[in-house]
């Protein structure tokens, strides 16, 4: 016959012992959850970021490359798409063949400043160079230098560059943010804003 102690240790686990480690695991879902759905989208939003980067790389190739100028715009597939596309036919409008970077529908794209980015003044001013104030498509000329295409023109604007801003809402009320700029000298960065609204250059 088991004496007493071993008799209540074979018992297991009470009720309200049960409800206590279900409560800890709802509390620390809570915690949790949202934290996770934040650093999944934010790490979508960069790889969105570092897609466009590489997009404007490969416009700044082929137009030294081919000797003339090339622009990344924005534009619609066939199927209904929206995304950046490399003008290579110079027509304004996407043609199959063109490179082409589908765009997430839950992304907000503004193309140079006003966009409504946290602390969006400090960082177009840590660019150190001044942006392209419309909403002209990032071009480059057959030098590699960002340039104002007009028709078949392409003329450099001396000292300036281009920055594009992205961001994508969660169901959390989350809204990262996320930025890519062409600079003077042709180079692309990708820059992201932490919760406190400090931008970061990522490359």
């Amino acid at each position: 016959m088991l004496d007493f102690k071993t008799e209540k240790k074979s018992q297991g686990f009470t009720l309200i012992e049960l409800m206590i480690v279900a409560a800890v695991i709802m509390i620390a879902a809570a915690y949790a959850i949202p934290r996770m759905v934040n650093t999944v989208n934010d790490i979508s939003l960069r790889y969105t970021a570092s897609d466009l980067s590489g997009l404007l790389q490969s416009a700044r190739i082929q137009a030294v490359k081919k000797n003339t100028n090339y622009s990344v715009q924005t534009g619609v597939l066939p199927s209904g798409q929206t995304g950046f596309f490399v003008d290579l036919p110079k027509t304004g409008t996407y043609a199959n063949g063109d490179p082409f970077m589908p765009l997430n529908p839950s992304v907000t794209f503004h193309l140079s400043t006003g966009s409504g980015a946290p602390n969006e003044a400090t960082l177009v001013t840590t660019l150190g160079y001044a942006v392209n104030p419309a909403a002209d498509a990032p071009s480059f000329n057959a030098r590699g230098l960002p340039c104002i295409l007009a028709w078949n023109a392409c003329p450099q604007a001396a000292g300036q560059g281009y920055i594009m801003f992205m961001s994508k809402a969660t169901a959390t009320g989350n809204v990262p943010w996320v930025a890519v700029a062409v600079t003077p000298s042709g180079h692309v960065q990708v820059w992201t804003c932490d919760n406190l609204g400090t931008w970061v250059q990522r490359d």
